[in-house]
């Protein structure tokens, strides 16, 4: 299946407490281009999200962007100075009998806890394998939406370019019937310039045909016009692949573009120099329209 290499997905989930939204957006590149920008505080989980895409996407310039929002996932931890709480209990403790009777002996833990640094509250420590599996999770899931958007566009790519290999079969076909008739009408242009020089109706039949075969071989195009066919059997091959076919679509169509421009240089007539004036057209729009196929 042909694919585009533009494209565009997104997906929202919320995992662990964390809100993660992941966007992937894909644009024309000769190689694989990828980059990902998320929150400096989560940058170890990079390398991870840029295998997901190598594995999913085998050219193209992709943009990956990712958003945390970890709010409901802040826990915190609060603990115990036990030594110092204790030092606290004892210096109380020695207050109150310095103070004899008149002084309360009697304190609660919250009095004691209102002393500076008993307790010290902390944030928990992420289980950062456990993060990188969520955000890779959601980069998953915006790369199924991704690469289901490039499929939809490489199929629309794949019909107009098989519309246009059609009819590049159809103009290939007026060249093989057009050529023929090239050389015998030069064979008669030939035959009327010698009867006229010469002035007499009796004029070497087998020097007409010599000359006749020398400029059938200088036109011939049969070559090229194999060529185009057998190269427009292959473009129709790789439509139909389950592989990234597009650097090799790009080769052929050069291909196509050379025997045109042959077939064109080879037959002076201009109902083929029409012909190939068309021709080329559509080998021009099949490749604008190739550099978008993975």
């Amino acid at each position: 299946m042909v694919k585009s290499m533009t494209g565009y997905g997104r997906a929202r989930e919320t995992r662990n407490g964390r809100d993660i939204t992941v966007e992937v957006r894909g644009v024309n590149n000769r190689y694989l281009d990828v980059t990902v920008k998320l929150p400096r505080a989560y940058i170890f989980t990079e390398d991870a999200v840029k295998r997901r895409v190598q594995s999913a996407v085998s050219r193209g310039k992709v943009d990956v962007f990712i958003s945390i929002d970890a709010a409901g996932a802040d826990a915190t931890v609060v603990s115990v100075n036990e030594p110092l709480a204790a030092s606290y209990l004892a210096a109380l403790q020695t207050i109150v009998s310095l103070g004899g009777a008149s002084m309360r002996g009697e304190y609660s833990a919250a009095d004691v806890a209102r002393f500076p640094d008993v307790l010290t509250v902390t944030k928990a420590e992420e289980d950062l394998e456990s993060l990188q599996a969520d955000v890779c999770a959601v980069a998953d899931e915006a790369l199924a939406a991704f690469n289901a958007m490039r499929a939809v566009e490489g199929e629309k790519l794949a019909e107009d370019i098989g519309a246009r290999l059609t009819e590049i079969e159809a103009l290939t076909g007026k060249v093989e019937q057009r050529s023929p008739e090239t050389v015998r009408e030069y064979r008669e242009k030939l035959t009327a310039r010698m009867q006229e020089a010469l002035q007499s109706t009796t004029i070497d039949e087998s020097r007409i045909l010599t000359e006749a075969a020398i400029y059938a071989d200088k036109i011939a195009v049969d070559e090229e016009t194999v060529r185009l066919r057998s190269h427009v059997s292959q473009l129709r091959s790789m439509l139909a692949s389950d592989e990234p076919m597009g650097r090799k679509m790009d080769f052929l169509i050069q291909e196509v573009n050379r025997e045109s421009n042959t077939v064109g240089s080879k037959c002076n007539d201009v109902d083929i120099a029409r012909v190939v004036v068309a021709l080329k057209a559509e080998v021009e729009k099949i490749r604008e329209q190739v550099q978008n196929i993975e």
